[in-house]
């Protein structure tokens, strides 16, 4: 019984967040149905990691776009089937407007990190990294990967749990709502 009510939960946690999506003017088709949408949107907490050149930088630095925040680590096997997405993506829509910041939760150190994405041929992404992991539990991530939509404001728009295909049809349609707002 315990387990239908379960069910039934996460069931109605996902219509809501539908509803409220359709609510929030989102196009939210196929994939982009799971995306979790923030009822109001926050700013997103401040928390520290290292750039490609080991300098620190936070989300303030890209305030002004539209960033899609992934967290991921190389041990992650759902992390490497989305990250050839996450390099697309950004090959098509990075920019002016539109940023992809994937920042690795990785202990294994920037080498480990850069020999993952070269394995998997990506060639877009900036190699973020954090081996303390405190952003992740900062931004409130309840395992990997998780991926944060945030406005120009720096605010959170949506979150998804699980890997997704961020470059097919229907993320680009909602990537490109996000950047028409004004």
């Amino acid at each position: 019984m315990r387990f239908l009510k379960g069910v039934a939960l996460i069931c109605l946690s996902l219509a809501a967040a539908a509803w409220d999506a359709g609510a929030a003017g989102l196009p939210l088709e196929g994939e982009m149905r799971k995306l979790s949408v923030s009822a109001e949107r926050k700013p997103v907490a401040a928390a520290e990691f290292r750039d490609e050149k080991d300098a620190p930088v936070t989300l303030e630095a890209f305030r002004g776009k539209i960033v899609l925040l992934n967290l991921w680590a190389t041990w992650c096997v759902p992390c490497r089937e989305e990250m050839p997405a996450l390099d697309r993506l950004q090959a098509q829509r990075g920019g002016a407007d539109f940023q992809v910041v994937a920042v690795a939760q990785d202990r294994g150190g920037r080498a480990k990190v850069e020999k993952f994405l070269t394995e998997i041929g990506a060639t877009t992404l900036t190699p973020y990294l954090d081996p303390t992991m405190k952003s992740g539990r900062t931004w409130g991530a309840a395992g990997l990967p998780a991926t944060i939509l945030i406005d120009r404001q720096g605010r959170e728009v949506a979150r998804l749990y699980g890997a997704a295909e961020w470059d097919q049809a229907d993320a680009l349609k909602l990537i490109d709502a996000l950047i028409a707002e004004k």
